[in-house]
Parts: C-alpha cells; structure tokens; sequence
C-alpha cells in the first residue's frame, strides 16, 4: 500500500477514537486547580438556603397574666373590651423592658389562685395582697402597693363605720377578696354577725348595684377601687378601716426564675418616671 494512504488511514483512525472518547464524559473529572497561599476557596453558597452562620433572634417568652377585669384603677376593661389600668400598663411595661410578652386574662377572682396553680396562667398581677392563707400555696413578689379597706354607703345613709365593725347591718362584698376575709374573722366566726347578713358576689360591681338597690346596707373592698366606683353614683365612701395590706404579684412557687424577674422589674419601673406617669394617669394617690 501506498505510503502516503497508509499515514491518512491511521490518522483518520486516530481522530475517530477520540471523538468517542470525547462522548463518553460521565465519568470525566475536572481537574481542581491547587490553591495559592492566601487565597480564598470558599465555595459560592447556595442564595437560596440561608448561611449556616446566621443567628436567627430567640423568641421572647410569653407570660399570660390573669386579671380582675372590674377592679378599677387597678385592672379593668375600657368601653372596646381592652384590659388597661394601673397594673395592667406595669406589667406590659416590665415586660418590654426585661424581655417578654404578656397575655392579659381576666377572670374570675375566686378562682385565679387555681387557675395560677393548674397552669391556666402564669401570674397573678391585679392587686392582690399578699395574706398567710395564699403564701401557703404560691409565692408573692415585693410588694409594690399598700391599701386599706373602705367602707361605701347610699348618700343619705344613717349606717355609721361602727355599726359595720360590730356587723349591726347587711354586709356586700367580693367572694375571696381581703374584705370577704375581714368580715368573716371579725364578725361571722366571732359571732357578731350570722352568715345570712353577708352577701358575696363574683365583683365588686355587682355589689355597689346592690348596695344602691338597697339590698346591702353597706360594701367594703379596697380604698381606690371603691373611690373610682362610686364615681357619678349616689354612693359615699363612709371611712376607711385599717388593713395595711400589701399587693403583691402572684406566681406559682416553682417558678424561680420568673419571680426574680418580677422583682427586678418591679424595681426597675418604681425607680422609673413611668411609675409616677401611672400614679398620676390613675389617681393612684
């Protein structure tokens, strides 16, 4: 065969094989350039996942805070059916300033104490003193306020604060408030007053109505609720007996950790200007 043929035949050859092996390239790997020293050889991350390194913000805890809801100017409804009132804006102001969400849920004062206890709520921030009979079952922040109770009777009335304190007349008051309390120690369990003579009713609202339907001769609760209550109706608050009583945030007694930050929030918002705004907004003195 002719040289020249020859040479064109193998070349011809030659170009075929690579061209199959050119499609075959599963299996082919690009070679990776070696680094030079310095250089970055982070890969591109993927836009659409986020960075591994990313600290995401934690989320705030949330705390539901159980409330009387006709306890004015403590904590009580506006006319939309939101809670406001003088502990209601402290504990929203505590929490935006120590780190957590409230959940403000009025209820029923007779059972706030269980529900605080079967973990319906996680405190009790509403005016409530603090007594032997409750530190029994929960424990109580600082105090932040001190009340007495007052006595509240129709104008025109000829009952006297001594008739009161010896039970010569019908009594009204709150279930499970201080003054419930009171009047049982000191009149029904002494024998000065019969256990018909005293009416109990689920708020205090509902008492003052009795109390000017002539139901009751007299309703005693705590000094500013009965003032704000009896605003614009012909109720006059007749004295004041001395309880010095002590509110105090309610909190189950396992929970440490959310009792500290009670405390240092409550110490926080008294030795703040927002504590005598609150004061003031509500008449508190």
């Amino acid at each position: 065969m002719n040289a020249k043929i020859l040479t064109a035949l193998i070349s011809v050859a030659i170009l075929c094989m690579l061209a199959v092996a050119g499609c075959t390239g599963t299996d082919t790997k690009v070679p990776v350039p070696t680094p030079t020293p310095g250089e970055n050889t982070t890969p591109v991350a993927n836009t659409t996942a986020p960075a591994a390194n990313v600290t995401l913000p934690a989320e705030k805890p949330l705390y539901i805070v159980g409330i009387d809801g006709d306890y004015k100017p403590y904590s009580y409804m506006d006319e939309k059916g939101n809670p406001i009132g003088f502990d209601v804006e402290s504990i929203q102001w505590i929490g935006d300033e120590m780190g957590f969400d409230v959940k403000i849920q009025p209820m029923a004062w007779d059972g706030i104490i269980p529900s605080l206890l079967q973990k319906k709520i996680d405190m009790v921030y509403s005016g409530m003193s603090i007594s032997p009979e409750r530190l029994e079952k929960v424990n109580f922040s600082k105090p932040y306020w001190i009340v007495n109770q007052a006595v509240a009777v129709r104008e025109g009335a000829t009952v006297t604060l001594d008739d009161v304190k010896e039970g010569k007349v019908v009594l009204g008051t709150q279930r499970g408030c201080t003054a419930h309390d009171w009047f049982d120690k000191n009149l029904v369990q002494t024998g000065k007053m019969t256990e018909d003579n005293l009416k109990l009713y689920d708020n205090i609202q509902l008492a003052l109505n009795d109390l000017q339907n002539k139901r009751v001769d007299a309703v005693m609760y705590d000094v500013p609720v009965i003032k704000k209550s009896i605003e614009g109706k012909p109720l006059v608050m007749l004295g004041e007996i001395q309880t010095d009583e002590e509110y105090g945030v309610a909190i189950r007694k396992d929970d440490t950790e959310l009792l500290a930050t009670i405390n240092e929030g409550l110490d926080k918002l008294m030795a703040s200007p927002k504590w005598e705004e609150l004061k003031q907004k509500y008449e508190m003195e």
